[in-house]
């Protein structure tokens, strides 16, 4: 594997970390701003605002220039976007910066999985695409606690400021680790671009992503009610446990990429069913702190064993311009963040059960294979219909050379 994949995965742990740790740093944010919790929280939704909309956004209008040169872009805006969240004077301000901070992350992931897969043979895509986004899991391993931490020891405009450093050391190490030969690619434009997005496979390569991973947040969502009232566990150990989920998402990360460069579409129904099966066991495996602490393993290496080849399947299906459709895939890993979190809460409203979250999310999981099975369906009815396509083409020249003579 080429060393210039450690530089997209210095970003994406950058990006990760900075994603993730504010919802360890509300209270201290509340406190020093002068507003409600529930007010800080809407610092996490413009976050995810800005990723759904800079990840179609900025990969559409850089559709013409050097990927090299956009990445390093990209994580310039986010270096930018983390330093004026440290400078905020106030709650409106940081929310704005917030904002700017989420606009390139999606673009990031999708431009650097086209580089990714550029730079390796065919067999090895998969796994080149789980290298980079092994920053991202990492991040909620060690760069999520240690960021927190900071922040609750040295102030929350600290942990940006150290975000700022790691955006600064992704820059450098893009600048001198990607090839040159990525300065001029051949890109199709924005028109070109744009037409990726008239494919029905590449839509339903995007709705596999939103339910799949929206399962995968309608019980997350809620995994601290979940440990602490349902398995028992203290308050304190939360964060713990939720670095044994950010293990189980690098483990499940690293074996779908593995096990998607052998078959891709198998990886895919596998590890959806995987998580079908893992979160209709939550109810079980929440009622004692070993098995909860199993539970939340498998959790993240079930979902993440599917991050890899849903990338790679959204990429495929728009091979003539994949960089726009790479970048709706993680605009729509955003949209199922959210919208498995609100799915989740509906059903723990309704007084279902602390653990009901999870099986909300069983729902969504089988959906996930039901969209993914249809678009194995829609596949295979156009494979022959392209095969007799090729047919005819390489008969008609034949048949006008007759019809000549």
């Amino acid at each position: 594997m080429p060393l210039a994949l450690l530089a997209l995965a210095v970003g994406a742990f950058g990006i990760g970390t900075t994603e993730f740790v504010m919802m360890g740093l509300l209270p201290d944010v509340a406190d020093d701003l002068n507003i409600s919790i529930p007010s800080a929280g809407h610092l996490v939704s413009a976050y995810a605002l800005g990723v759904v909309i800079g990840a179609p956004l900025l990969a559409a209008v850089t559709a013409r220039m050097s990927r090299r040169t956009v990445l390093i872009g990209l994580m310039g805006l986010f270096v930018v976007g983390n330093a004026l969240s440290a400078l905020a004077p106030d709650n409106g301000w940081l929310l704005a910066a917030r904002f700017l901070s989420g606009l390139p992350h999606g673009a990031f992931f999708g431009v650097g999985a086209v580089v990714a897969t550029n730079m390796v043979a065919p067999e090895r895509k998969a796994r080149s695409v789980s290298l980079m986004f092994l920053g991202l899991t990492v991040a909620n391993v060690l760069g999520v606690p240690v960021a927190t931490l900071m922040g609750q020891n040295l102030g929350w405009r600290a942990t940006f400021l150290g975000v700022s450093a790691i955006g600064l050391a992704a820059i450098a190490a893009l600048a001198f680790l990607i090839p040159r030969d990525h300065e001029h690619t051949t890109a199709q434009g924005l028109r070109g671009e744009l037409a990726a997005l008239r494919s029905l496979p590449v839509w339903l390569s995007l709705g596999t992503t939103v339910a799949g991973f929206g399962a995968l947040f309608a019980a997350y969502s809620y995994i601290t009610p979940m440990l602490t009232d349902a398995a028992g566990f203290a308050g304190a150990s939360v964060t713990l446990l939720l670095a044994l989920f950010g293990v189980g998402a690098t483990a499940g990360n690293l074996l779908g990429g593995r096990l998607a460069d052998h078959s891709l579409r198998g990886t895919l129904f596998g590890g959806l069913t995987a998580l079908v099966a893992v979160l209709a066991l939550f109810p079980l495996l929440m009622r004692t702190e070993l098995t909860a602490a199993v539970a939340v393993i498998l959790l993240g290496m079930a979902a993440f064993a599917t991050g890899s080849p849903l990338q790679l399947m959204v990429m495929e299906k728009a091979s003539s311009a994949p960089s726009l459709a790479s970048s709706a895939n993680q605009a729509a890993f955003n949209l199922a963040n959210a919208g498995g979190a609100w799915i989740g809460g509906l059903a723990l409203a309704a007084g279902f059960g602390v653990t009901s979250p999870a099986l909300a999310g069983v729902g969504l999981a089988v959906l996930g294979l039901a969209v993914a099975s249809l678009a194995y369906a829609v596949d295979r009815r156009r494979a022959p219909a392209a095969g007799r396509e090729r047919i005819v083409a390489s008969h008609v020249p034949q048949e006008a050379e007759a019809v000549h003579h």
